[in-house]
């Protein structure tokens, strides 16, 4: 029964034109001269899906969701499938590229182009890439070895090559067509073809004949022609079971052979005439798509053999048996498979399903669900699993002299079932130098970090490198010869370091070219061992590391002394290095089903090397890859993953990975990407180059950096609230450095963190306020855990004049708690204090300390200097119990609030909670005292509020100082301590002008037993209980406490400024005598006092007499008006 050939229909404008299948045959897939992709249901289909891809599609592929399309442009583009999304430039080449096709498994690509160079293009990783030369004239097609061993192209030089791809060599070539000049002139486009699976044989299109060539031994095995052929043919394609050969005439005759047989099976002419350019065969069926060179589109279906035995994709159909097709048995039976042949019995057909190592044509179909479409057709073909076992070392010793065994393939690709049907291993990323582009570029970016850039150039005329510095203070441009073929790179603000992979003559080699140097000899170089490559490098402060093929890192002293060595638990896949910290990142394992399994170190390099990370996962978006690691400015770990997701080490949360950025919502198109060479988290700028369609920048022009905004994936942050908890949170995180910063004695801007306190206080005190407006009380507490005690005091009181007093009462209950808390820690610091100046004082303390920098004295006695009688001042975060803060922080003393960097007040007076009284540049009087609580030595004066102005005005973008540990030992800045500060005399005397106030007064120590009882009644307490009964009287329905006090508040107020000028007098009056006691109690906050502004003004008369400096009031005006604000 012959072949149905349907009517052809426009697929594109006249042109060359080109057809593929997808994956199930579900759709056909057409590029033309129009620049499209259209995606065709059927022959029928009036509304074909349609892609632009370009001004003109020469040849187009599709396998496993990926379509390739060679255009205009000299580029090989991918797009998704079926979406048609663009997805990024595989290869480019100088000239069109006439062909690509995709490999069995659909991981590469082959291209020719007019340039006469052929490309095979990993699709995964365009970097991977190998390049073909040794045609002399454009090249027409191409065609993969089923097994990934050979390529075969056909060019106008009038060759017909196949290559080896391992080597890149040239493997055979035949002078087979005539030769051209040009794709243009020639007169066959000759799309030739391996026999699917085996890949025994090559067919080539010569003249009006098909040629056939044997696998290996390169032999001419037959010629397959038919009378009917009048003119050239041009394309040929193979059924999916290799039995049968379709080819294509230029005047439009299409010709069907049995390859076995060499009989002729189907002769169909076109109906135009036109020439067939483009030859499909259905994966699972006997269908053929063909289409012509005027950009017609027709479909042959029921492709069928001379005793009529029909292929259909409709299940009702009856099978040809030629696709070998395995079939689920009847359902009683289950035990083995059952295969078909028409043409050979049972024993030859086993001989050719054992077949050169494909070990998974055998395979059991128990449990499997019957998918197929197909049917057994007759019972003598049906194969009992036990004559393949038995049979099969026979068979194997007859395969080799047995040609025809070729032919008897196992069926398509989509009715095979392996024995192994879960998720399959992704292939390890290979490494990588974060910073690069890929090492086959002839122009490429060895190294691009906030130092400089390393650029490699290696062409023809040159072979070099050239450093440039962002900053020509640390070093000049340099060019070096390249004469090792240096491929990884690393520069520092000490040194350039390169290494090169070992040849046959060389050992692979590390090199150091360490400029800052102060002696002459500035560069070194060490050879690995043999069968030793160095994979990844990378250089800290101080040192370098490099880790190798054999899963060793090495570690080397900046001037060359080998340090450490250490094995790694897998592969490397890329280093950075910044400061103290080493960051390593592996494989500590096999990812599956597109997912890389990768691990992470983080060390810690300094005087007393430790281990942070200890192999932990490295969280990446699900099927992607790694692309860039490092640090950010300020030394915390980052990564970058294939999806564009950056995320940072959270040192806060137990160094677990948050996602910061995701660098794909800025991106324009869906094949545009940011190649990134720097984050700063002080100010907050992820750095990086706009990349069009594609994942690296070229060398030339110059590429521009971008700077993109953080933003941390909180939910819903289009809503007031999401956008606060995402700027509160993203403040929190960020700010987290400085913590590391202090504990490991690194210098840094002190107003930086306190900055940072007040903008996070002012988030959440405006996400209390919006809470309380949703009647959301419970939210408001949770947000008030929080804040800082003087921030909760703020939120008391707003919560007060908001009338939600129960929610006033549980902020109070809260208050107080911080406050207990506060204590017990100053307590456990006191006791830490008084064992460690013992220890300092007997000498025993011979290791250096971290406790109490100079820095940090000025920022306590500032603290001291800037105290107001009637403050206890708190901490701005909650203390952490148990915490040593001598061993744990340079930036702690036994002074939480200066942890924090914020000092801020208990007493729920009008107080602005953010003011900063830390400034390492003030001096004043140390603290001698062995017990004294420093937070009773602070007073509170007006002074905060100058000062912080003053800071406010004279802020700069903050300044990361470089990670250089102090010069001063620890040890030294402790004992100097408690000694005088005669040495700073001068710059006391300069700040004491600016400020002029005495601060050599010193109080002694409250009792830390001293609790709320003990403390003395103020001014408003003994006003309220003479007038108690007043109040009691004139209100008889007040029950509760609060709204006696709220009341006697209202009254207070009314009086006038002598009125509680006198009250107040007479509270202090009382233990006026006992002046040592009075100096105790003038420390001592009352929380539950709630005057005004003058009262305070009136107590720093009575108890300061010092000379005052006039208030301003802005940052103080405008938190109190927020606090107070009516509904």
């Amino acid at each position: 029964m012959p072949a149905t050939q349907k009517p052809m229909r426009y697929g594109h404008t006249e042109g060359h034109t080109d057809v593929c299948f997808d994956d199930s045959g579900s759709c056909i897939v057409t590029c033309g001269s129009d620049g499209d992709v259209r995606i065709w249901e059927d022959l029928d289909d009036d509304d074909p899906k349609s892609i632009n891809v370009g001004e003109k599609a020469y040849s187009c592929a599709l396998k496993s969701g990926k379509l390739v399309t060679a255009v205009s442009n000299h580029t090989i583009q991918v797009h998704t499938f079926p979406e048609g999304v663009p997805d990024g430039i595989l290869t480019r080449f100088t000239t069109n590229a006439n062909h690509v096709v995709f490999n069995s498994d659909g991981t590469k690509i082959a291209a020719g182009s007019g340039d006469f160079l052929v490309k095979v293009v990993d699709v995964m990783d365009c970097s991977q890439q190998q390049t073909f030369r040794g045609h002399e004239a454009p090249v027409l097609s191409l065609s993969f070895d089923p097994k990934d061993i050979f390529l075969a192209s056909a060019s106008c030089d009038g060759s017909v090559r196949v290559w080896q791809i391992s080597d890149q060599t040239c493997a055979i070539s035949w002078p087979l067509l005539q030769k051209v000049n040009d794709e243009i002139n020639a007169k066959s486009i000759c799309r030739l073809a391996w026999q699917p699976k085996s890949g025994k044989l090559l067919a080539v299109p010569v003249e009006k004949s098909v040629k056939l060539y044997r696998r290996e031994t390169w032999n001419n095995q037959f010629d397959l022609s038919d009378n009917f052929i009048s003119q050239t043919l041009s394309i040929v394609t193979w059924s999916p079971c290799g039995q049968y050969l379709a080819a294509g005439s230029i005047n439009g005759s299409i010709i069907v052979w049995n390859v076995e047989t060499k009989d002729c099976m189907e002769r169909v002419k076109h109906e135009k005439g036109y020439a067939i350019c483009g030859l499909a065969w259905h994966p699972t069926c006997g269908r053929i798509a063909y289409t012509d060179a005027e950009g017609n589109l027709g479909l042959l279906e029921n492709v069928c053999n001379p005793n009529g035995k029909i292929s259909s994709s409709k299940v009702s159909s009856r099978v040809e048996k030629d696709y070998n097709d395995l079939f689920d048995g009847d359902d009683t039976s289950n035990a083995g498979d059952f295969l078909n042949d028409n043409t050979v019995e049972t024993p030859s057909f086993s001989k050719g399903i054992i077949n050169e190592d494909e070990d998974d044509d055998i395979m059991l179909a128990s449990g499997r669900p019957k998918q197929r479409s197909h049917f057994l057709e007759d019972d003598e073909n049906s194969v009992d699993i036990t004559m393949l076992k038995t049979g099969s070392s026979l068979l194997k010793e007859k395969e080799e002299d047995d040609q025809a065994d070729s032919i008897y393939n196992l069926p398509l690709v989509t009715s095979q079932r392996p024995l192994y049907d879960g998720p399959m291993p992704t292939p390890r990323q290979k490494p990588f130098q974060s910073g690069s582009t890929p090492s086959h570029l002839t122009h490429r970016f060895m190294m691009w970090n906030s130092i400089g850039i390393i650029r490699c150039y290696n062409d023809e005329q040159d072979n070099a490198i050239d450093v440039e510095f962002h900053d020509t203070s640390i070093h000049h441009a340099t060019h070096l010869s390249n004469t090792l073929n240096y491929t990884i790179a690393d520069l520092s603000h000490e040194a350039i370091l390169l290494a090169c992979e070992s040849t046959d003559e060389l050992a692979s080699k590390l090199h150091c070219l360490h400029f800052s140097s102060w002696d002459s000899s500035k560069e070194w170089i060490v050879d690995m061992p043999q069968n030793e490559d160095i994979e990844a490098v990378c250089l800290g402060q101080g040192w370098a590391a490099a880790a190798t093929s054999t899963l060793l890192l090495r570690l080397f002293s900046i001037g060359g002394v080998q340090k450490e060595i250490f094995s790694l638990p897998g592969p490397v896949v890329s280093m950075a290095g910044h400061g103290e910290q080493l960051f390593i990142v592996y494989h500590r394992g096999t990812g599956f089903d597109g997912d890389q399994c990768l691990g992470v170190h983080l060390l810690q390099m300094g005087k007393k090397k430790q281990q942070i990370l200890h192999g932990d996962p490295l969280p990446l978006t699900r099927k992607s890859y790694l692309v860039w690691v490092g640090f950010s400015a300020e030394g915390t770990p980052c990564f970058v993953d294939s999806e564009g997701i950056v995320r940072m080490l959270n040192r806060g949360l137990g160094n677990t990975w948050t996602p910061v950025c995701n660098t794909r919502e800025h991106c324009k198109g869906k094949s545009d990407h940011y190649w990134v060479v720097g984050i700063h988290e002080n100010p907050q700028q992820l750095r990086c180059i706009p990349c069009k369609g594609s994942r690296f920048p070229p060398t030339l022009p110059r590429p521009a950096v971008a700077v993109l905004s953080f933003q941390l994936p909180y939910c819903q942050v289009a809503t007031e609230k999401g956008q606060m908890e995402e700027q509160f949170w993203r403040s929190v995180m960020f700010h987290n450095h400085l913590d590391y910063l202090a504990k490991n004695g690194y210098e840094y801007e002190e107003n930086t963190k306190s900055q940072a306190i007040k903008e996070q206080q002012e988030l959440l005190l405006k996400m209390l306020a919006l809470s309380c407006k949703l009647e959301r009380e419970f939210r408001c507490v949770e947000l008030a855990e929080l804040m800082t005690q003087n921030a909760v005091n703020l939120a008391i009181k707003y919560a007060s004049r908001s009338r939600r007093l129960i929610l006033a009462q549980r902020l109070s209950e809260l208050a107080v708690e911080k406050a207990a808390e506060l204590t017990a820690t100053q307590v456990e610091e006191e006791e830490e204090e008084g064992d460690f100046r013992k220890k300092l004082s007997a000498g025993y303390s011979n290791t250096p300390t971290e406790w109490s920098q100079p820095r940090l004295r000025n920022q306590v006695e500032e603290a001291e200097d800037t105290g107001e009688a009637d403050d206890t001042e708190e901490t701005s975060e909650e203390p952490k119990h148990g915490q040593n803060t001598f061993s744990k922080s340079a930036n702690s003393s036994d002074v939480p609030a200066v942890k924090s960097g914020a000092v801020t007040s208990s007493n729920p007076g009008r107080v602005n909670p953010f003011k900063v009284s830390a400034n390492s540049k003030e001096p004043a009087i140390s603290v001698n005292s062995g017990r004294s609580n420093i937070l009773d030595n602070m007073n509170k004066s007006y002074k905060k509020s100058t000062a912080l102005n003053r800071a406010t005005n004279d802020e700069k973008s903050p300044v990361i100082k470089p990670l250089v540990p102090k010069p001063k030992s620890k040890q030294t800045s402790a004992v100097s301590y408690f000694q005088k500060r005669t040495s700073q005399a001068d710059k006391t005397e300069e700040v004491k002008a600016e400020n002029p106030k005495n601060s050599s007064s010193e109080t002694p120590a409250m009792c830390p037993q001293n609790t709320e009882n003990q403390r003395p009644k103020t001014g408003f307490q003994m006003w309220l209980e003479e007038n108690r009964s007043n109040i009691l009287s004139d209100n008889p329905d007040f029950s509760d406490e609060a709204d006696i006090i709220k009341e006697g508040m209202l009254r207070f107020r009314v009086l006038s400024t002598e009125e509680r000028k006198a009250w107040t007098t007479k509270a202090k009056g009382g233990i006026a005598s006992d002046g040592a006691e009075a100096k105790k109690r003038k420390h001592v906050a009352d929380e539950s006092e709630e005057t005004e502004h003058q009262e305070e003004k009136a107590k720093e008369n009575l108890n300061l007499p010092k000379k005052q400096k006039p208030l301003d009031l802005s940052t103080n005006q405008k938190l109190s008006a927020f606090a107070f604000k009516q509904e």
